[in-house]
């Protein structure tokens, strides 16, 4: 594998054999820059991989909320159409027991 290093995983560990980006010997910054620079680049290294790390979780949650959602959808209109047709066949046997009293008043 022939991959190019980057600054912040270098291809090697030997100083020397390194491409360092050449500084400015005029710009000498303070330990105390420097280190709260680093910590803060480490931080949202740290931070942007953990939320690399998550996607795939959020990303399941998110869609396991869909088909739940879906589901719970379908379960209400299964339930829907089921009272329709008990309402349907209820009105019919009641037609049938007026037909039938009816019938049964003019003999």
């Amino acid at each position: 594998m022939t991959t190019a290093g980057t600054i912040d995983r270098p291809k090697t560990r030997n100083p020397q054999l390194r491409h360092l980006p050449k500084q400015d010997p005029t710009m000498t910054p303070t330990s105390e820059t420097t280190n709260q620079s680093s910590v803060e680049a480490n931080a949202s290294r740290q931070n942007r991989n953990r939320e690399m790390q998550l996607m795939p979780e959020s990303l399941a949650r998110a869609h396991m909320h869909d088909r739940l959602q879906e589901a719970e959808s379908e379960r209400r209109a299964l339930r829907v159409t089921s009272a329709r047709r008990l309402q349907r066949r209820a009105e019919r046997a009641s037609l049938r027991a007026r037909r039938a009293l009816a019938m049964a008043v003019m003999q």
